[in-house]
């Protein structure tokens, strides 16, 4: 393919690019805030926008939450863009902590005190993509579909998940608003005070002319 890597990375490198972007977090967030401050709207609506990314991505609702995200931020008149972006709060350091969290505060809700490392929470996730595959493929195969392994993952990890996860997302999605809307008015206030300087320089005759 074209756009195949020549050399192809090796596991230990697959895992590393999963918890370290390729240019460093550094470079990331950068890029993150740069996209951020280059949408031309409202801060308010920047602001709620990436609150409302926020808190899907601190949900369990993986493989969803950029639909989700665009669809709450329009629900609440947030900017979309900055709801996608948001979601980012749902990345490969943040879900371990979250993940713990959430479903031991949704299992001390729910009466069960169970406690899940982080490790058995993602291969009980995975075990059930796989499952829901398989029933997919035997829905056009002779193969038969079998859900009680699905019924057991979603009463024993995916419910208690998503219950406790939804206090940690609104307390994330609050502190996202209130701590990016000032830091987006101030950027454009200085854009906007740059585009003036820029204009009254324009406006200015040049130095050494005379006016007719």
């Amino acid at each position: 393919m074209v756009f195949r890597r020549r050399t192809p990375l090796t596991l230990p490198q697959k895992l590393r690019a999963l918890v370290l972007p390729p240019g460093g977090w550094s470079r990331a967030l950068s890029y993150l805030r740069l996209r951020l401050t280059r949408i031309s709207d409202q801060p308010h609506r920047v602001a709620r926008g990436i609150a409302c990314g926020v808190f899907v991505g601190c949900t369990p609702l993986f493989g969803l939450h950029l639909p989700l995200a665009a669809a709450l931020a329009w629900a609440f008149r947030g900017n979309v863009v900055a709801a996608l972006i948001g979601t980012a709060a749902g990345n490969p350091v943040t879900i371990p902590i979250l993940a713990v969290l959430s479903l031991d505060l949704g299992r001390a809700i729910l009466g069960d005190g169970l406690s899940l490392p982080f490790g058995e929470i993602m291969t009980a996730f995975g075990q059930a993509g796989d499952e829901i595959t398989r029933n997919i493929k035997a829905i056009f195969t002779p193969a038969v579909a079998h859900w009680d392994k699905l019924a057991e993952f979603g009463q024993a990890v995916f419910l208690p998940y998503l219950i406790g996860s939804i206090g940690p997302a609104l307390l994330a999605a609050i502190l996202a608003y209130w701590l990016s809307l000032p830091m987006i008015e101030a950027f454009h206030s200085l854009r906007a005070r740059q585009r003036a300087a820029r204009l009254a320089r324009r406006d200015t005759p040049a130095s050494g002319t005379k006016e007719d």
